[in-house]
């Protein structure tokens, strides 16, 4: 590592900006940051300069291995700097974060116990590295930036849907707009018999309120004469006790045949009223704050059918609720699209900075 990278020291630039270290995310100007009235802004001549994709060491920053400089300024004395003359940062600011370097290779180089623990700066410059040619550094770097883009770009469109507002207008109680609330079926659930599916309050996804199907169940009792307890199209269901109580479903064809349990209440939407509409409103910051104060209970949290009657909405007429409903349906869609990519993008990063450096 000492032959790639040399530790230099540049004093007396206090007109360049002081720079705060920001563990994972590299570096910003201390004037941005959140704790600037914090820092000791005297003495900055004893400061060392830093440019911009060079390495940043603190003694006591073992865990996160070396940090890189977002941009040109100073940082505390205490910070030991590394410039690589031959050296793609990207290339090895990915090495330095991964578990082969920090658990493996830095390790070792560690010293003292709990807070008292530093690195041996000595040491580490003796730690074998990868080096592959510069052009060979250059192109995996562009790969992992290519990956991260898109991996940020994913997750700020799936934040970006998240915070759509969501408007309402005539005021409903949920008992106005449902038919009937039912509790489901007191039956445990045995294997999958093919047909007859089963949902329970952990089928349903806690993030997209989807029906959760890698584990399929079927009700263990005789369903002759349980019709009552099969899922309709735009059938809603809710959670009614436990730790996830208010915990929400829509039903969909598409879902097959459907059996819903005793700890589920289902809410059967009258014809009036767009079903999608009113599960969005399920899935609202009001909503969760009704039940957060309902459910409160001596013993476990719980909501019955007549306190989810009262939870109000505010409706526009049939066609608009369509509207929205699908709009939103079509939001919600799109952000567990969004998610699944960053995922998986997670997991190909993950996987190639894995065995890139073995």
């Amino acid at each position: 590592m000492g032959d790639v990278f040399k530790e230099y020291s540049e004093k007396n630039h206090a007109e360049q900006p002081a720079l705060t270290i920001m563990q994972g995310e590299g570096t910003i100007k201390r004037e941005d940051s959140e704790r600037n009235l914090l820092y000791n802004k005297s003495n900055l001549s004893s400061y060392k300069m830093v440019y911009q994709d060079d390495f940043i060491v603190h003694l006591r920053s073992f865990e996160g291995g070396l940090e890189k400089a977002s941009c040109n300024g100073i940082v505390s004395p205490a910070y030991h700097i590394f410039h690589g003359e031959k050296a793609d940062s990207r290339f090895y600011y990915s090495y330095f974060r991964s578990y082969e370097f920090i658990k493996r290779k830095l390790v070792p180089h560690i010293y003292g116990i709990r807070d008292g623990r530093s690195i041996d700066i000595a040491g580490m410059k003796t730690i074998d590295i990868p080096y592959p040619s510069f052009e060979e550094q250059r192109r995996i770097g562009d790969y992992l930036d290519s990956v991260n883009n898109l991996i940020t770009f994913h997750h700020r469109k799936s934040n970006l849907f998240n915070k759509t507002c969501r408007n309402a207008w005539e005021q409903r109680k949920l008992g106005e707009l449902a038919s009937s609330f039912e509790y489901g079926l007191n039956a445990a659930a045995k294997e999958y018999d093919g047909e007859n599916k089963y949902i329970r309050i952990t089928d349903i996804d806690d993030n997209t309120h989807e029906f959760l199907t890698d584990n399929l169940t079927s009700p263990d009792i005789e369903l002759t004469g349980a019709d009552n307890y099969k899922l309709t199209e735009g059938d809603i269901l809710f959670a009614r006790t436990g730790a996830s109580v208010g915990k929400s479903y829509i039903y969909k064809n598409s879902d097959g045949l459907v059996y819903y349990a005793g700890f589920l209440i289902r809410a059967r939407i009258k014809e009036e009223y767009d079903t999608e509409f009113v599960f969005q409103n399920t899935l609202t910051d009001r909503y969760n704050k009704y039940i957060a104060v309902t459910s409160q209970r001596s013993g476990q949290p719980g909501v019955n059918a007549q306190e989810y009657a009262e939870f109000e909405i505010k409706v526009p007429k049939k066609e608009e609720q369509t509207k929205i409903g699908t709009y939103f349906r079509n939001i919600d869609n799109l952000i567990t699209l969004h998610q699944r990519k960053c995922n998986q993008l997670q997991i190909i990063r993950k996987y190639m900075l894995k065995n890139m450096f073995l």
